[in-house]
């Protein structure tokens, strides 16, 4: 894997929140959670067969270019070329520093990407197909095809490509927030270009952010997931597609028990933008905040004690004008503890939520 018109107004039925000073606003309570029931031993066999047909190979290949570059002048050389300056130079600008051309090496790289549509749409990652000018796609009986970008997406890593073909094998798509921690998944994909590859594992966090400063909502799975893994399906245990794998937490930078995936209630938005519209259309609610326990326990670093009525949530810190939030009320000092009646603990969890919008 190599290594937010102002505002959109932002649809809420309901939103509950909370005053710094404790007082605790609930609006709309959620329903309370289902019991959990042991479930029967898993044959992730049924998985693999159903998952490995959509997902693809992709090779990634930018050409050789011819690119000037400012490098900084000699000026012993130039003086014994020109020792009196009569004919200057044209490639050196006022800063002393000439210009030259150097030719960039043909580069390739690969990653995975996972079939939508039975006419060719395909899910990958952002940072596999960025400035590609080729893309080639293998497909699972190893049929080679040239792919299209039809957009792409920096902030959640998503990219949509396009391949001229029919009747594929088009991965069935779950609803990724049905899915809970400790449950068995699939990571499907091509790592170090070993295609067809499946690793297995569960699903040990949901809502994880790794403050890369984009949409981040992930899906955490100790499934193996290594360099060529991006842009690969990450299925439940009935071949369904539930998330995009997108990258690794390593000091390595090889696998070493934490591989994290876009979660599909983020991608289906973003799949269905850029076939609408080549980018992606973004809700922005307008404030700027943080987590409530990452608040508190910066005020007791600082040797304040704070009382926000709730460990959960997001704290706002400032509301920006004319923002939607600032038209629904919100106030610097509160807390963001659900919308929709769904209930929001913390940053990610809203992000992901607004992606939907």
């Amino acid at each position: 894997m190599k290594k937010y018109s102002k505002y959109l107004v932002v649809a809420m039925s309901a939103l509950a929140f909370a005053f710094s000073t404790g007082t605790l606003i609930k609006v709309n309570a959620t329903q309370a959670p289902s019991t959990a029931v042991p479930a029967q031993p898993v044959d992730l066999t049924y998985a693999a067969e159903k998952s490995l047909p959509s997902v693809v190979h992709i090779l990634s290949t930018k050409n050789s270019k011819v690119q000037t570059i400012e490098v900084q002048s000699d000026p012993f050389s130039d003086f014994f070329s020109d020792p009196f300056g009569f004919f200057g130079n044209p490639n050196q600008g006022q800063d002393g520093k000439q210009k030259r051309s150097v030719r960039t090496p043909k580069q390739q790289g690969s990653g995975s990407g996972v079939i939508i549509s039975t006419d060719g749409y395909i899910v990958t990652n952002n940072h596999v197909v960025a400035d590609a000018d080729e893309l080639t796609v293998t497909l699972n009986d190893n049929k080679e095809y040239s792919a299209r970008i039809i957009g792409t997406d920096k902030t959640t890593d998503l990219a949509l490509i396009k391949i001229d073909a029919k009747d594929l094998p088009a991965i069935t798509i779950a609803n990724s927030e049905n899915i809970k921690v400790g449950e068995w998944v699939l990571a499907v994909g091509n790592p170090f270009n070993l295609t067809n590859t499946v690793t297995a594992g569960i699903v040990s966090a949901k809502g994880r952010s790794l403050y890369q400063n984009g949409v981040e909502s992930f899906i955490q799975t100790d499934a193996a997931i290594n360099p060529g893994n991006s842009g690969g399906a990450l299925v439940n245990t009935r071949g369904e597609l539930i998330g995009i794998n997108a990258m690794l937490y390593s000091q390595t930078g090889s696998f070493s028990g934490y591989g994290f995936a876009i979660p599909t209630s983020i991608m289906n938005k973003v799949v269905d933008d850029l076939k609408k519209y080549g980018t992606v259309q973004r809700a922005v609610i307008g404030i700027q905040g943080q987590d409530v326990k990452n608040y508190v326990d910066a005020q007791k670093d600082q040797g304040k004690d704070v009382d926000l009525g709730t460990m959960e949530g997001i704290y706002v810190a400032k509301v920006l004008e004319e923002s939607s939030a600032e038209e629904a009320g919100l106030k610097a000092g509160d807390v963001i503890t659900a919308i929709d009646g769904k209930e929001m603990n913390k940053m990610a969890d809203l992000q992901e939520y607004l992606a939907k919008k």
